[in-house]
């Protein structure tokens, strides 16, 4: 009698299993799709080029982007190409970015949540600081 019952119960789990497993060429059930994708068009990336007074790209340049809610900053450093690269920025937030590079820093400049793009593009141009 347990026998039968044990057999009757893996039956009907087997059963449940494969009714909710889609077919080959069907589409998951809602529960496993789209979180990721949900995810990635929430965010978006802000790229661009780092140039010195020369017009030239600058290597080793510190980019920093700012949350202007939360005030967190996360920074890069420019390879041989003075490109600067951030992804997973939130598009409901303001967004700040600067360079500096020996005593030279780039204007602030914003990236705002009426920006639509996808994949922003910002490039900073180095200016010589200014001392009173």
């Amino acid at each position: 009698m347990k026998l039968r019952l044990w057999a009757l119960l893996v039956s009907a789990a087997l059963l449940a299993l494969a009714q909710q497993s889609p077919a080959p060429g069907q589409k998951p059930p809602p529960f496993f799709k789209g979180d990721k994708k949900e995810k990635e068009e929430a965010t978006r990336s802000v790229s661009g080029t780092v140039r010195g007074q020369n017009d030239q790209a600058v290597e080793g340049a510190v980019v920093q982007v700012k949350d202007t809610r939360t005030l967190r900053v996360r920074s890069y450093i420019t390879k041989a190409d003075g490109n600067y690269f951030f992804h997973g920025l939130g598009k409901n937030v303001d967004y700040e970015l600067k360079a500096d590079f020996k005593g030279a820093s780039s204007d602030k400049k914003t990236l705002s949540v009426y920006d639509s793009r996808q994949n922003a593009v910002i490039n900073l141009k180095l200016e010589e600081s200014k001392k009173n």
